[in-house]
Protein backbone atom coordinates (compact mmCIF):
# COMPACT_ATOMS: atom_id res chain seq x y z
CA UNK A 1 0.00 0.00 0.00
CA UNK A 2 2.86 2.71 1.13
CA UNK A 3 4.60 1.64 -1.90
CA UNK A 4 1.62 2.31 -4.40
CA UNK A 5 0.96 5.67 -2.30
CA UNK A 6 4.64 6.60 -2.85
CA UNK A 7 4.28 6.13 -6.57
CA UNK A 8 1.10 7.92 -6.87
CA UNK A 9 2.92 10.76 -5.29
CA UNK A 10 6.26 10.48 -6.85
CA UNK A 11 4.21 10.74 -10.42
CA UNK A 12 2.32 13.87 -9.20
CA UNK A 13 5.61 15.63 -8.49
CA UNK A 14 7.59 14.55 -11.32
CA UNK A 15 4.12 15.90 -13.42
CA UNK A 16 3.68 19.02 -11.18
CA UNK A 17 7.31 19.88 -11.81
CA UNK A 18 7.64 19.18 -15.50
CA UNK A 19 4.57 21.53 -16.26
CA UNK A 20 6.21 24.53 -14.52
CA UNK A 21 9.42 23.74 -16.08
CA UNK A 22 7.25 23.75 -19.99
CA UNK A 23 5.88 26.73 -18.76
CA UNK A 24 9.27 28.59 -18.37
CA UNK A 25 10.67 27.30 -21.60
CA UNK A 26 7.84 28.58 -23.41
CA UNK A 27 8.19 31.86 -21.80
CA UNK A 28 11.78 31.66 -22.68
CA UNK A 29 11.58 31.30 -26.20
CA UNK A 30 9.36 33.70 -26.97
CA UNK A 31 10.68 35.44 -29.59
CA UNK A 32 8.99 38.85 -29.24
CA UNK A 33 10.96 41.37 -26.89
CA UNK A 34 8.48 43.84 -25.94
CA UNK A 35 8.00 45.23 -22.43
CA UNK A 36 5.32 46.82 -21.16
CA UNK A 37 4.80 48.42 -17.82
CA UNK A 38 1.43 47.93 -15.81
CA UNK A 39 1.04 50.69 -13.83
CA UNK A 40 -1.77 52.09 -11.87
CA UNK A 41 -1.35 55.60 -10.30
CA UNK A 42 -3.03 57.43 -13.36
CA UNK A 43 -6.36 58.89 -12.97
CA UNK A 44 -8.64 57.03 -15.30
CA UNK A 45 -12.59 57.87 -15.82
CA UNK A 46 -14.40 55.33 -18.06
CA UNK A 47 -18.11 56.20 -18.14
CA UNK A 48 -21.23 55.25 -18.17
CA UNK A 49 -21.04 52.60 -15.70
CA UNK A 50 -22.56 50.44 -16.81
CA UNK A 51 -22.56 50.66 -19.95
CA UNK A 52 -26.35 50.64 -21.95
CA UNK A 53 -25.67 52.19 -25.57
CA UNK A 54 -23.08 50.26 -27.17
CA UNK A 55 -20.47 53.06 -26.02
CA UNK A 56 -18.45 54.57 -23.23
CA UNK A 57 -15.86 57.33 -23.26
CA UNK A 58 -12.31 57.06 -21.24
CA UNK A 59 -10.44 59.92 -20.09
CA UNK A 60 -7.52 60.25 -18.27
CA UNK A 61 -4.45 62.82 -17.71
CA UNK A 62 -2.30 61.15 -20.12
CA UNK A 63 -2.46 60.37 -23.67
CA UNK A 64 -3.76 57.01 -25.08
CA UNK A 65 -1.90 55.45 -27.61
CA UNK A 66 -4.45 52.63 -27.98
CA UNK A 67 -7.51 50.66 -26.34
CA UNK A 68 -8.79 46.94 -26.51
CA UNK A 69 -11.65 45.93 -24.71
CA UNK A 70 -11.93 42.02 -24.58
CA UNK A 71 -14.47 40.09 -23.25
CA UNK A 72 -13.62 37.51 -20.71
CA UNK A 73 -12.65 34.49 -22.12
CA UNK A 74 -9.45 36.55 -23.68
CA UNK A 75 -11.59 36.95 -27.63
CA UNK A 76 -10.74 40.31 -28.83
CA UNK A 77 -14.31 42.26 -29.48
CA UNK A 78 -12.69 45.66 -30.20
CA UNK A 79 -9.20 47.33 -30.89
CA UNK A 80 -8.27 50.79 -31.92
CA UNK A 81 -4.60 52.22 -32.69
CA UNK A 82 -4.17 56.10 -32.87
CA UNK A 83 -1.70 57.98 -34.86
CA UNK A 84 -1.98 60.87 -32.38
CA UNK A 85 -2.68 59.62 -29.11
CA UNK A 86 -4.99 61.68 -27.02
CA UNK A 87 -6.21 62.08 -23.13
CA UNK A 88 -9.93 61.26 -24.56
CA UNK A 89 -11.91 58.84 -26.32
CA UNK A 90 -15.02 57.22 -27.03
CA UNK A 91 -15.37 53.64 -27.81
CA UNK A 92 -18.33 51.76 -29.78
CA UNK A 93 -19.11 48.78 -29.38
CA UNK A 94 -20.82 46.42 -32.33
CA UNK A 95 -23.68 44.79 -30.83
CA UNK A 96 -22.23 44.02 -27.42
CA UNK A 97 -23.29 40.87 -25.11
CA UNK A 98 -23.99 41.41 -21.88
CA UNK A 99 -21.29 40.54 -19.27
CA UNK A 100 -18.31 41.87 -17.96
CA UNK A 101 -15.21 43.08 -20.37
CA UNK A 102 -11.62 43.66 -20.32
CA UNK A 103 -10.53 47.16 -21.52
CA UNK A 104 -6.73 47.74 -22.04
CA UNK A 105 -5.39 51.40 -22.59
CA UNK A 106 -1.75 51.67 -23.54
CA UNK A 107 -0.62 55.17 -23.31
CA UNK A 108 2.29 56.99 -25.57
CA UNK A 109 4.64 56.27 -23.10
CA UNK A 110 4.41 51.96 -23.30
CA UNK A 111 2.37 52.11 -19.26
CA UNK A 112 -0.62 49.76 -19.62
CA UNK A 113 -4.05 49.70 -17.52
CA UNK A 114 -6.70 47.02 -17.34
CA UNK A 115 -10.05 48.00 -16.47
CA UNK A 116 -13.25 45.94 -15.70
CA UNK A 117 -16.22 47.37 -17.72
CA UNK A 118 -20.27 46.17 -17.16
CA UNK A 119 -22.16 45.74 -20.16
CA UNK A 120 -25.86 45.49 -19.89
CA UNK A 121 -28.90 45.76 -22.38
CA UNK A 122 -30.52 48.63 -23.87
CA UNK A 123 -33.61 49.40 -22.27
Amino acid sequence: MRKGLLLVLLIFLTTILHAQKDTVTVLNNSSEKRYIREVTNINISIYPVPVREKNFTIRCDRNISSVKVTNMIGQDIYRIQYNNPLPLTKIWLDNPKRGMYLVTIIFDDGARVVKKIMVEETE
